[in-house]
């Protein structure tokens, strides 16, 4: 075969090498949450991405690539991408906008600003961090350094609840200690589909002899491989887990030391749980009573055992946080806290990841205190929030922008913002049309960038450089595999940019964007000029995880410095100080009459594997693999309205209705039905009212509400 003939076959096979002008340069796939960003290795020619596989020698994903970091190429390259600064010069949402350069960009951010800023204040001004999340400790020290406290995330409707939930219980909390547990209580999630790069330890840790019970009212991938599966009506995890509480109490099989010891209120909490027997918790949960103790005794009797739950699908319901406090208590309750094997507790070192070195991320977001910023949006309706967590609550944004209680909310500089995320859609929509100033940057033009004054192009992490820690004691700096695209820019070099311009007193934000990184990163040891000379990343070598049962000697960080059954900062607010269960406000037994009319238990937001919030519905090869909104929906209940396989019908709530296509599955069971988020084509939060929250999180009840399914006719 000829030199010729070879060369050739490695440029059409993207093979690298000198001759085909492919270099493979290291990186990451930043799509979706922080705990399971992959190693990829980009294949670059003439500055342009031609392909990406997942990086075999990175020691968190091994060479693994979902089918959204397989895409990356289309996601970098489409044509939606935004191109250049974008001033509106229609009406807004007309979608009429004027190139502009960044200076006339970023100037007119910062006039508008500074002009609200001195007509009704800084707290006038919200700043909000959508996806991805790795801009966040810049934005909020940006919020606060030009002196508003109302930096907000999407986490208020993502993970900070069940965040509330164990800092109520214990403070803190941690993840399952997975290659030493022997058994594993995953509880409404899905790993298969939302944390990828896990699955492999834990199907290893399955082939060892790990025990695995399975909670939720979904079927997964992992429901073939527990050996329990306890399938809960929607709502009813906090029932589930105060009826495995009294099998474990009354069959003493509790860890008697541990709740002697170090907790607070647990005859209060032992009083109340009588009332959960197995047969009772039958009755509402629908999962029989020989599985609940047979769960309950498997749980507490194998030791090591720890527990495994997502970001919000306990917490997404209008009982939610109380829900989650139930289900957590449980890992005390058998002494399975701060245990090898148990859920062990680590401090993050950056961006919610322990790697086993201390930073200063949460001193650097933090740039002046609480007490020297008016209150928070949602701080007179949330009290317990404000307390707990360090930001606003962006669910109660609609409803300040609209009353202008306790003050205006005038103008939101927003990043990767969508406003289809809010229960009530519709009503979030309108409340951004009555904002002075409205700011987004993003990397496609979307509604929610359509609706602005101003939209900037953030590029891609192949684009960009970023900080990134790995659970297993890893680090990277990234660096840019290829230029930023057109005009876009990095999101941090936007936010410091706009620093110079609004929050001239702080030093750091002055210094920029590499200088806060080296701060940051000052108690580590670590700095950018040694993580630069190695760009495929740095093994931590000496790193000390810290001890195990780390309570003995400091006790928990909660008020009575106890792991706390009966709160102590429930009760001092006036709230039910026990993980009290409450029917959802939607539901067959609280809203029999609804029910009438609207029999299935609706249950959303769930993720399909190809699909990460709505940023993926856009790529070809991921749109194909699912290509219309569907409701799934079990085949009795199909059989029983008429419905088959594909039908368009209509799904509709007491709010309103969508057509979607019927997917017949036994994913969900007789009675329930479920929708996957952020279809573009069927906004399924129209059909949630605006405060269908949890009265104390004021997380929205995504999981469970009322409908019907009826085939449409149109």
């Amino acid at each position: 075969m000829s030199e010729q003939m070879v060369s050739r076959i490695r440029m059409n096979g993207k093979v690298p090498g000198r001759d085909a002008g492919i270099e493979v340069r290291k990186t990451l796939c930043a799509i979706c949450n922080p705990f399971s960003h992959c190693g990829i290795d980009a294949y670059v020619k003439d500055g342009a991405v031609v392909k990406v596989e997942g990086s075999k020698g990175h020691p968190h994903s091994q060479g693994t690539l979902c089918s959204k970091g397989s895409a990356s190429r289309q996601y970098i390259y489409h044509k939606d991408r935004i191109r250049t600064p974008l001033v509106r010069r229609g009406e807004r949402g007309s979608g009429e906008f004027e190139a502009v350069s960044w200076e006339e960009a970023l100037n007119t951010i910062a006039e508008k600003l500074l002009k609200i800023k001195e007509e009704t204040g800084p707290e006038s001004v919200a700043f909000f961090a959508g996806y991805t999340k790795w801009m966040r400790p810049f934005l909020k020290r940006l919020a606060h350094s030009f002196g508003s406290p109302n930096y907000c995330t999407e986490s208020s409707t993502c993970f900070q609840a069940t965040a509330m939930a164990v800092k109520l219980n214990y403070g803190y909390f941690g993840p399952p200690d997975i290659p030493n547990a022997k058994c594993l209580l995953v509880w409404s999630t899905n790993p298969f589909h939302s944390n990828t790069s896990a699955v492999r330890r834990l199907l290893d840790a399955r082939e060892r002899g790990l025990k695995i019970i399975e909670v939720g009212p979904l079927n997964t991938p992992l429901t073939r491989h527990a050996d329990i599966h306890l399938r809960i009506r929607p709502g009813t995890s906090g029932a589930l887990a105060l009826g495995m509480a009294q099998v474990i109490i009354e069959e003493s099989l509790y860890d008697r030391e541990f709740v002697g010891n170090v907790t607070h209120g647990f005859e209060e909490y032992r009083n109340y749980v009588k009332e959960f027997t197995p047969e009772v918790t039958e009755d509402i949960t629908g999962v029989s009573a020989d599985l609940i103790v047979a769960a309950a005794r498997l749980y507490a009797g194998t030791k090591p055992a720890a527990m495994m739950n997502s970001a919000s699908p306990t917490v997404h319901h209008t009982n939610g946080l109380q829900n989650h406090r139930a289900l957590t208590a449980l890992v005390g309750l058998t002494g399975n806290f701060d245990v090898k094997g148990g859920n062990y507790v680590a401090p993050p070192t950056w961006l919610y990841v322990p790697a086993g070195v201390v930073t200063r991320e949460f001193a650097f977001e933090q740039s002046r205190p609480w007490e020297q910023m008016a209150p928070r949006v949602g701080q007179d309706r949330y009290p317990v929030w404000c307390k707990l967590v360090e930001e606003a609550q962006a669910m109660h944004l609609p409803f300040q922008i609209r009353s202008g209680k306790p003050y205006p909310i005038r103008a939101l500089l927003g990043f990767g913002m969508r406003y289809r995320m809010w229960p009530g859609s519709d009503s979030m929509l309108e409340s951004l049309k009555k904002l002075d100033f409205l700011v987004n940057v993003d990397f496609f033009m979307t509604e929610t960038a359509r609706l602005s004054d101003v939209v900037l192009p953030a590029c891609t992490s192949f684009e960009r450089s970023e900080l990134k820690f790995w659970v297993e004691n890893y680090v990277m700096w990234t660096q840019p595999v290829i230029e930023p695209l057109w005009e876009s820019r990095s999101d941090a070099d936007i936010i410091f940019d706009l620093g110079r311009r609004i929050a001239r007193d702080d030093e750091l934000m002055q210094k920029g964007y590499e200088a806060s990184i080296d701060w940051i990163l000052e108690p580590s040891g670590l700095t950018l000029a040694e993580l630069k000379k190695h760009p495929a990343g740095l093994a931590l070598k000496d790193v000390k995880m810290g001890p195990y049962r780390k309570y003995e000697k400091n006790g928990f960080p909660t008020p009575s410095k106890k792991m706390e059954f009966s709160s102590t900062i429930l009760k001092e607010a006036g709230l039910d100080p026990l993980p009290r269960y409450r029917e959802p406000n939607l539901s067959p037994r609280s809203t029999p009459e609804v029910a009438k009319k609207f029999p299935l238990i609706l249950t959303t937001g769930a993720r399909l594997p190809m699909y990460q919030h709505s940023r993926t519905f856009r790529l070809g090869w991921t749109r194909s693999l699912r290509p219309d909104a569907s409701v799934d929906i079990h085949p009795k209940d199909a059989s029983a309205r008429g419905i088959s396989n594909g039908d368009w019908v209509s799904l509709s709530t007491p709010r309103g209705s969508l057509k979607v296509r019927a997917n017949l599955t036994e994913i969900v069971p007789p009675g329930v039905a479920n929708i996957y988020h952020a279809w573009p084509e069927a906004d399924v939060n129209l059909l949630i009212e605006p405060d269908y929250l949890d009265p104390i999180s004021g997380f929205p009840g995504f999981k469970s509400l009322l409908c019907e399914v009826s085939k449409d006719e149109g």
